[in-house]
């Protein structure tokens, strides 16, 4: 086929040949992803941790970044519009770093849909990089509230980050679950849609938007909760924040750390796992054995 790119003339082969195009289409990134998703559950127990890790960092880093930039905007509007335009930051430094985030893997489900993956081989991987996850955001939490970085502002970032996190715990368990679910919807869709380019910059922007759409809606990610609440958990055992919260009529009695994993990590989680499983279902129904042969070495780990 025949197709005008910028003033000239260039043939391309569509899907029954190959994809000259700088992007994937979607019966390509399906296909590509179902590979990359064999290797995610052939890593090392040692290496899936290594990743998760920092994986956990990263988008702990852009909650932080994230709380940082809006603790001081009183319309609620702009501070998510902000929050939502430097959130993405998070997953794309997971992208482009090769490194393994839970919520991005529930779409291994994929890999096992095309029989190039095992069950238990999904469901290792999930726990491994889910416990490698929650020590990376876990250390970012640790880091920015012992450390200082809630002073901004005079402690009013600290406080703002003990609101939050209550806030969070209050969320009825439903309301977690549906938050959760449309999240990892979007999260995977961010992840697919930067698996559609060949180049940095696309990728990069393929994040954006999904991302966006989750934190502007203030969606529910069990891997951003374990920055945002075990920050202000942190927060609330400090003498000088704490006493910043009772100056400010915040009620801290509610942020404990067995309501973190029962009233919201767990139903979060059990959300996010039924939109990541959901996401790669449906795209796998809609668009399997459209590419009789692999699309392209594409074995990163989103």
């Amino acid at each position: 086929m025949w197709m005008r790119t910028g003033g000239s003339w260039a043939c391309f082969k569509t899907l029954r040949g190959e994809n000259r195009m700088n992007f994937f289409t979607a019966p390509e990134i399906i296909k590509n992803f179902a590979a990359a998703g064999e290797k995610k559950t052939k890593l090392s127990a040692g290496r899936l941790l290594a990743l998760g890790t920092l994986a956990g960092m990263f988008i702990a880093l852009g909650g932080a970044v994230t709380n940082t930039a809006s603790h001081s905007i009183a319309n609620v509007s702009a501070a998510r519009i902000i929050s939502g335009l430097l959130f993405p930051g998070g997953l794309s430094l997971v992208i482009l770093m090769g490194a393994e985030l839970f919520t991005g893997n529930c779409l291994i489900v994929i890999s096992v849909l095309e029989k190039r993956a095992t069950l238990k081989g999904m469901l290792r991987n999930w726990v491994l990089v889910y416990l490698g996850n929650f020590l990376g955001a876990f250390l970012v939490a640790w880091g920015c509230a012992l450390f200082g970085q809630l002073d901004y502002s005079g402690g009013e970032l600290a406080v703002f980050t003990m609101r939050l996190a209550a806030s969070k715990l209050e969320i009825p368990a439903a309301d977690g679950i549906v938050r959760g679910f449309f999240c990892n919807v979007l999260v995977c869709l961010a992840v697919l849609c930067s698996l559609s380019s060949k180049d940095t910059a696309g990728r990069i922007l393929g994040t954006v938007f999904p991302i966006a759409f989750f934190v502007i809606c203030g969606f529910e990610h069990c891997i951003a909760n374990m920055y945002y609440v075990p920050a202000g958990l942190f927060a609330a055992g400090m003498p000088a924040y704490a006493a910043g919260a009772a100056a400010a009529g915040l009620d801290t009695a509610s942020l404990t750390w067995s309501g973190f994993l029962v009233r919201n990590l767990l139903p979060v989680t059990f959300g996010n796992i039924l939109g990541g499983v959901f996401t790669g279902l449906m795209l796998w129904l809609g668009h399997r054995e459209t590419v009789p042969e692999m699309a392209g070495d594409r074995s990163e780990r989103p």
